[in-house]
């Protein structure tokens, strides 16, 4: 009677000695599993780590192969406002990425509807007008459009970037394109037998149901704008005022090379605003791009 009341007893004392080792090999698995991952995410944090210890130091500590900061200097990133016009070339970029992302929509939106549901002569000839213009570098307009835009008054602004996203961007219509060929056709059939315009069909029921592949290209865009260098230093390059970020950053790094604490904080700054936007954003952002189709 008593060695069957202490077998289980025994085993019962046993048992949770075997648990952290489970423990451990469980973890041990899961860093195998996600080892590429770990390894990827290190690389892509590593240098924003080191320009965020940088810009806390000293300016005298930053030229030196020290990493970790003697000292925690937060004024840094205030200086950064004292001897730069950042917060004007933020308003000027948050114009600029704000603006051309809706003129973006606007446009792109009923040129990708039209063309993935509209039957109509010359439709795969204005697709692959699309795509060509996907392919053209924007270098090889640049003469031309400049001089139209010199012509117009409108030089040393940045108009000349956000005006044309009332034109479309061939990018955005094709992914959009991509994404409504893959909502069936019954839904339109229904809206058009209920009474509905091609217009209120749009309004009412693509755009609820197309909302993942809105989303993911005015993301695309809105990063675009907001980190878009070449553009601003053709258009508004003598212009202080009307610098953006990425312009004006450049900038501040030439006038103070070997103040590297600011730069540093500077670029902290200017990256900031995109990975907050993308981290609140990103679930979105990847379903969109994961449901876009790439149907013909």
């Amino acid at each position: 009677m008593s060695t069957t009341l202490t077998a289980p007893a025994a085993h019962r004392t046993a048992a949770p000695r075997r648990r952290p080792a489970r423990r451990g090999r469980t973890t041990l698995m899961w860093i195998a599993t996600h080892a590429i991952a770990l390894a990827i995410a290190l690389m892509f944090l590593a240098p924003l780590f080191f320009v965020a210890l940088t810009a806390l130091m000293t300016d005298q500590q930053a030229l030196t192969s020290k990493l970790w900061p003697e000292s925690w200097n937060w004024g840094n990133f205030a200086d950064v406002f004292v001897k730069s016009h950042l917060l004007t070339w933020t308003l000027n970029t948050f114009m600029y990425a704000a603006l051309g992302t809706v003129f973006m929509l606007l446009s792109s939106v009923p040129v990708a509807y039209a063309l993935a549901r509209f039957r109509f002569r010359g439709r795969r000839l204005a697709f692959l007008m699309v795509i060509t213009m996907m392919m053209l570098p924007p270098q090889v307009v640049a003469v031309p459009v400049y001089l139209i835009w010199a012509r117009a008054g409108l030089t040393d602004t940045l108009w000349p970037l956000i005006l044309p996203m009332l034109l479309g961007d061939a990018f955005s219509v094709f992914l959009l394109r991509q994404f409504l060929i893959t909502i069936p056709r019954e839904y339109t059939d229904a809206a058009r037998v209920d009474g509905c315009s091609d217009f209120r069909t749009l309004v009412r029921v693509i755009l609820p149901m197309a909302k993942p592949a809105i989303a993911a290209v005015a993301l695309f865009q809105f990063f675009y704008c907001w980190n878009d260098y070449y553009g601003p230093l053709l258009y508004a390059g003598t212009e202080q005022g009307n610098w953006t970020l990425s312009l004006g950053l450049a900038t501040f790094k030439a006038f103070h090379s070997v103040q590297w604490n600011l730069t540093m904080a500077a670029t902290l700054l200017v990256t900031a605003p995109v990975i907050i936007v993308f981290f609140f954003a990103q679930r979105v952002f990847i379903e969109g791009v994961t449901l876009t189709g790439v149907k013909g």
